[in-house]
């Protein structure tokens, strides 16, 4: 199995930018897709973006297109989440997430991910 740990989370003003980053250890890590998920109080926790093994394919939530960016450096073991233009509505925990394939399919239901990372929270004050 692989273990997830995420980085990067922190209190920055509305419009301003943050990195998010998940170290991986254990399994081959290129074996994996990876996503970010994020989840607010009272709320469910929603998809905001994936990757897939190579780095090449992704995938993101209507809500974060255009300002968030995810990427991933199977040489180091880990993935970044680049927020942009942040708003008050993107606060909230976030989480990586992993599921081991041969392929790439791009999910977004949370309940189909094996690994999680523990979260970082990330503030947005308006």
């Amino acid at each position: 199995q692989v273990q997830l740990v995420e980085f990067g989370g922190g209190l920055v003003q509305a419009g301003g930018s943050l990195r998010l980053s998940c170290a991986a250890s254990g399994r081959t890590f290129s074996n994996y897709v990876m996503a970010w998920f994020r989840q607010a109080p009272g709320k469910e926790r929603e998809f905001v973006a994936t990757v897939s093994r190579s780095g090449a394919g992704t995938k993101y939530a209507d809500s974060v297109k255009g300002r968030f960016t995810i990427s991933r450096d199977n040489a180091k073991n880990t993935m970044y989440l680049q927020m942009n233009s942040l708003k008050p509505e993107d606060a909230a925990v976030y989480y990586c997430a992993a599921y081991g394939t041969l392929g790439y399919v791009p999910r977004v239901d949370p309940g189909q991910y094996d690994y999680w990372g523990q979260g970082t929270q990330v503030s947005v004050s308006s």
